[in-house]
């Protein structure tokens, strides 16, 4: 939760993708305290999937903008890096949990159990606002990207002309979109709530 308020507030792009893996470690151990160990593992092997892509992106756009991490000074990269522009708010919005991507089929799964729980209030909001936290950081990096100030100060044109990176980052944006559903069935072969 600390974590995820932090992120909010946070301009340094290091500093809020090191915050959010650290409000995500915190959602998985919470999860594993209730005894759902399963659970947990699977919010972790399909989080690893899509921060893969989050890391590829963010070294390639602070490298391309000479080692410059400040978000404000990130935007309007969309006719310079289109594909890491497309492949960075993939992964925003599969952190959010956007229906049917990667982070959708363990934030549903855990806010529903969540529910079913015997958990008392301040934990239930706790979850819930820590969700809202999330997306809240993932829309406010989505913002910073798509408008405001570019870092001009770069003494050469960059761009998504690397091979290596643009197919390493189609492949993971891959994962990251089909990860969740495959994973999901191979470690619950029945639907999880049924059991």
């Amino acid at each position: 939760f600390m974590s995820g308020l932090g992120a909010n507030f946070e301009f340094d792009l290091k500093k809020i993708i090191a915050l959010f893996t650290l409000s995500q470690l915190g959602l998985m151990m919470s999860i594993l305290s209730m005894g759902y160990s399963d659970l947990a593992f699977f919010h972790l092997l399909t989080h690893a999937l899509f921060k893969a892509l989050l890391f590829m992106c963010a070294g390639f756009m602070i490298h391309n903008l000479r080692d410059f991490q400040d978000i404000r000074f990130m935007g309007s990269i969309i006719p310079f890096m289109p594909l890491t522009f497309i492949c960075f708010n993939v992964f925003s919005l599969c952190l959010c949990g956007m229906p049917f991507l990667a982070g959708f089929y363990f934030k549903d799964l855990i806010l529903e159990i969540v529910c079913l729980s015997w958990v008392n209030f301040f934990i239930f909001f706790l979850y819930f606002f820590s969700t809202g936290l999330t997306a809240s950081y993932s829309f406010r990096l989505f913002y910073y990207s798509m408008s405001g100030d570019n870092n001009y100060y770069s003494s050469y044109s960059f761009n998504d002309s690397s091979y290596f990176i643009s197919f390493g980052m189609i492949g993971l944006l891959i994962v990251a979109v089909f990860g969740g559903s495959l994973l999901s069935w191979l470690i619950f072969p029945v639907p999880y709530l049924v059991v």
